[in-house]
């Protein structure tokens, strides 16, 4: 049934959504996920039919048992306004944001952008987002409302752009500030190619403070120890990826979200015209499947089991989550195959893996991952 329906929507996409501007159909569509969930009963139902409920996918993370290793990444809920319909999607976890200390409108449009051979998406949105207040009210009232669905929430956090560099770290403070309390994890994000700077933080002599500063206000504000990972690029060169893993090891951090968006454009497809068309922004898709496994690997070969890995870019298929699970990864995130894959996309990936994880265990122990099984004794790693 679901793969009638998954020929359904790629029919869709083709004939129709292909032709509206990306960000417009992005709107649209969350809008209606969002108004099925708003509706008595609907997020239940559709939970039960299409979240992850195998017990062999269930990977113990951040302190909770989630039902599966796959989530939503960071940039398709920006404003924490539809996490009960993701999860009723069958998303295991939902992370939202990227939230900024203040609220700002993001770049100009059009900044959201579809290279259709390459099932990639280009973005400068800019971090377009109401802010930490408004994210922080948002999640605080879905908590106290009765009939949510029973799903991990992280929030990753960035940088105003109308905010120095140099006082960025109290910028990022204030988001950990507000939302600590509402969420299960908080990510630092210095690796979005669409804000100035930003990337910078990615050296580890204006990292460590960054983290430091953000870990102390994140457990004083929520009263007790919010799991804390970081967000990094593809493009950052191995010794650099090493030596935040280092810095990882060395703060005691709960993680790294590998990998961001790619300012790169080698290997697409797409004419040349169309590329230079769409002009700058952060790259995704499966253009990046290579590259974020790559980063994987010499994370979890630095790191060992003292600290756990998300891995995204470009994840399309259960094919390619269970090979990041097999490369040490205890969870997997996707946006951009979502988007192309439809409504039905999270459970047929959950339903793929749990056939490997099932099937297939001699191999997964060889590889030495720390996907679902492993990760149940792993427990989230640093804490």
């Amino acid at each position: 049934m679901t793969d009638v329906a998954g020929s359904a929507y790629r029919a869709l996409f083709d004939t129709v959504l292909r032709r509206l501007d990306a960000e417009t159909a992005h709107r649209a569509a969350f809008g209606l996920m969002r108004a099925v969930a708003a509706v008595p009963g609907a997020a239940r139902l559709g939970a039960r039919l299409l979240a992850p409920n195998d017990p062999v996918l269930a990977v113990e993370a951040f302190g909770h048992r989630l039902p599966g290793p796959l989530g939503i990444a960071a940039g398709f809920d920006k404003d924490a306004r539809g996490v009960d319909a993701l999860a009723m999607l069958g998303f295991a976890f939902v992370e939202v944001g990227t939230v900024t200390g203040q609220a700002q409108p993001g770049n100009p449009r059009p900044r959201l952008f579809r290279l259709v051979e390459d099932r990639a998406i280009v973005n400068r949105m800019g971090f377009n987002n109401h802010g930490a207040v408004a994210a922080r009210r948002r999640l605080d009232a879905r908590r106290r409302r009765r009939g949510t669905l029973p799903v991990v929430v992280g929030a990753n956090i960035g940088k105003t752009k109308v905010v120095p560099e140099e006082r960025a770290v109290d910028d990022y403070v204030l988001s950990a500030r507000e939302l600590a309390p509402v969420a299960d994890y908080l990510v630092v994000n210095v690796s979005s190619p669409n804000t100035p700077g930003l990337r910078n933080l990615q050296a580890v002599e204006l990292l460590r403070p960054l983290l430091t500063a953000v870990r102390e206000a994140a457990d004083s504000a929520a009263g007790h120890r919010v799991p804390l990972l970081v967000k990094i690029a593809p493009d950052l060169a191995d010794e650099d990826v090493l030596a935040v893993a280092d810095l990882v090891l060395e703060l005691g951090l709960e993680g790294v979200i590998a990998t961001n968006t790619t300012i790169s454009r080698d290997g697409l497809r797409s004419t040349a015209q169309e590329v230079e068309g769409v002009g700058a922004g952060g790259l995704s898709g499966p253009i990046l499947r290579d590259r974020s496994l790559q980063v994987l690997r010499l994370l979890r070969e630095r790191l060992g089991d003292r600290a756990l890995i998300i891995s995204v870019g470009g994840i399309s298929t259960a094919a390619d989550a269970w090979d990041r699970i097999r490369a040490g990864a205890t969870l997997v995130q996707a946006y951009t195959a979502f988007v192309y894959g439809g409504p039905l996309w999270p459970s047929r990936v959950h339903r793929g893996l749990a056939r490997r994880l099932r099937f297939d265990p001699p191999q997964r122990q060889r590889e030495g991952g720390s996907g679902p099984a492993l990760a149940l004794t792993q427990g989230g790693g640093a804490r």
